[in-house]
């Protein structure tokens, strides 16, 4: 005869192993709120990659716009120091991006070597890939005014002309 406890294990056993037939695959819903869940973490991760991309472009941005504005400070230093020659009635700044690359000749030097202030001209990370470094910015001549900024004889300063704003908010044509 059978004691209560050996009907207790032949219970256990009889669930025990049907829980193993019936458990042996997902459920369709089970797959569903799976693919939901890596749906989600994948578009989060979307979502942060282009905003790390776009950090680094405006990263590159504040690097080129340093670089070329002290390049044009230290031809202006260069001019009104006469190291480099210059009209009386002309402003003292480079006549175009590509000077400072290409070099001026050292007015004081007695070989004439020539005074180099780039080593090339950086390019707007926001312009498009296909135009020449010069050609990817914006350029103010000292005779325009900041609010309203024109080419002109001279390259007093560069600005990014992409229209499009940065993660603070400001546009990157003043920056």
């Amino acid at each position: 005869m059978m004691t209560r406890s050996d009907h207790l294990q032949r219970d256990m056993g009889r669930k025990i192993r049907w829980r193993q037939r019936a458990g042996g695959g997902f459920t369709l819903i089970e797959l569903l709120i799976t693919l939901v869940i890596i749906a989600l973490l994948a578009s989060g991760a979307v979502s942060l990659w282009s905003v790390a991309v776009q950090r680094q472009k405006e990263s590159e941005l504040r690097s080129n716009l340093r670089q070329i504005r002290e390049a044009i400070d230290a031809y202006k230093y260069a001019s009104d120091t006469g190291r480099i020659p210059h009209a009386v009635d002309a402003s003292g700044y480079p006549p175009s991006l590509e000077s400072l690359a290409a070099g001026m000749e050292d007015a004081k030097s007695p070989d004439r070597r020539r005074i180099y202030f780039l080593r090339r001209v950086p390019r707007d990370p926001f312009a498009d890939p296909s135009l020449p470094p010069e050609k990817t910015w914006g350029l103010r001549s000292y005779a325009s005014p900041p609010d309203d900024p024109q080419p002109g004889k001279d390259v007093y300063d560069v600005y990014s002309q992409s229209e499009k704003q940065g993660l603070n908010g400001v546009p990157y044509s003043l920056w």
